[in-house]
């Protein structure tokens, strides 16, 4: 069976790929200096396509960040006449100014194609049943997935978010093959399985699962896949690079290719913003290299990650980027340590005791800061005694208190009691900034 949707792409050459690197690059700067935005950055800086002489010369751009894409909202990043597009999503946290990304139909198609090149290098082939479990509307997740199965020619069901005994009933009715999910969702789809004595193993036809969309550690990989009996394929994007299909992993599942005919990666030190070796955990910093409607410069992700060095079995050339270990604006500090809540979840995963789902709460008492780590426990152990349940709970502490050098308090709760919603989930609420809530 063949193993690439492009190959005249995805086995190019390492000088071959970085000259057509070096030629969009080129495009997409002077493209860029169309948009109010970045025509004005050109006049102060002197930025010209015409002085990128090599992918280097990167560095003599200033960089793009999301307090730039909310002040310049909506229309300040946009190259092309309005009547030339297609497409808008809208991407906005829980505070601030939301930020616009536009599409044309030439954007639109190349997602498309982007996303059908990951389902592919996943196994996913014409014939297979592809499940979206992902939320649609302004959210990218749900249409970038959707658009790339169908120009991949996989059947596909727009099942949406949330509605757990749904998806289930679909995934048996229309013997789903494939899914794209967000990890919380997964989990919680599991506890909701077991309640049903729905064993996916014996009832269910799934072989391939996508997730993404939130940091999620090795151990909620392997729950995954111990439960469904599926291969979990990590993926990556974010919508101001279009949304998913930036990067993904091969069957090596060492490492997300990301797709170096479309994104230009570099990885710089966050607090320093100069260039960090290959290897070496930094914030990814994006450009991208072959958008009309509104291409990006240099944009900070704010995610941390790391460029592994070497090459991959799979044969292609497109770098790997590691897992993302979290954000550098995500990061919180709890007695001179920094801390990310991915570290937290690697800890709890991998104790079987735990169940699904977790919240890290901060607060501040007497005018120090304390870390409340809530934890929800399988029904079993929660009607276990009590005895039994202060012996999980020293366990849990000792762990985190190893792997975070701060102790933190753990308080078990009983299973589906923390709170729940169909978009990503929240692990982190901070009482002492409610803006950071």
């Amino acid at each position: 069976m063949e193993a690439y949707l492009d190959p005249g792409v995805e086995l190019l050459g390492r000088s071959d790929l970085e000259a057509l690197q070096l030629e969009r690059l080129r495009r997409t700067v002077r493209r860029a200096a169309r948009s109010p935005f970045y025509g004005a950055r050109a006049r102060q800086y002197g930025i010209d396509g015409e002085r990128i002489k090599s992918l280097e010369d990167i560095r003599k751009l200033p960089f793009t960040t999301k307090q730039d894409l909310r002040d310049a909202y909506p229309y300040g990043f946009l190259c092309v006449e309005r009547q030339h597009l297609v497409r808008l999503h809208i991407s906005s946290g829980t505070t601030g100014q939301a930020t616009a990304v536009f599409y044309t139909q030439r954007d639109i198609d190349r997602w498309a194609d982007l996303m059908a090149r990951c389902l592919y290098m996943t196994g996913a082939r014409p014939g297979d049943t592809f499940q979206n479990l992902s939320g649609y509307g302004l959210f990218t997740g749900g249409l970038g997935f959707h658009y790339g199965a169908e120009r991949l020619g996989l059947l596909t069901i727009p099942a949406g978010a949330g509605n757990s005994k749904r998806q289930i009933q679909l995934m048996r009715d229309f013997a789903t093959t494939v899914i794209h999910i967000i990890p919380s969702f997964a989990l919680r789809l599991m506890d909701v399985m077991t309640e049903m004595g729905v064993d996916p193993r014996r009832d269910l036809q799934l072989k391939i699962a996508c997730m993404g969309a939130e940091p999620y550690s090795e151990e909620v990989r392997c729950r995954v896949e111990a439960f469904f009996g599926v291969e979990v394929y990590n993926s990556y994007g974010l919508s101001e690079m279009n949304g998913p299909g930036v990067a993904f992993e091969c069957p090596a599942r060492n490492g997300l290719h990301i797709w170096e005919d479309a994104y230009l990666v570099e990885i710089v030190d966050p607090a320093t913003l100069e260039p960090v070796p290959d290897g070496m955990l930094g914030e990814l910093v994006l450009t991208t290299l072959d958008r009309e409607g509104m291409p990006l410069l240099r944009y900070r992700t704010k995610d941390l990650t790391r460029i592994l060095p070497g090459d991959c079995p799979c044969g292609r050339v497109h770098r790997r980027l590691d897992r993302i270990q979290g954000r550098s604006d995500d990061m919180f500090i709890i007695k001179g340590v920094n801390i990310f809540p991915v570290q937290v979840e690697q800890v709890l995963m991998s104790i079987p005791e735990v169940g699904s789902n977790y919240r890290i709460v901060l607060d501040r008492e007497n005018n120090i800061d304390t870390m409340t780590v809530q934890v929800e426990v399988t029904d079993r152990i929660f009607v276990e005694d009590m005895r039994h349940l202060q012996r999980i709970q020293n366990k849990i502490t000792r762990e985190l208190k190893s792997e975070l050098l701060v102790t933190p308090r753990v308080e078990l709760v009983e299973p589906q009691s923390l709170p729940r919603n169909d978009g990503k989930a929240v692990r982190l609420v901070d009482h002492r900034n409610p803006y950071n809530t």
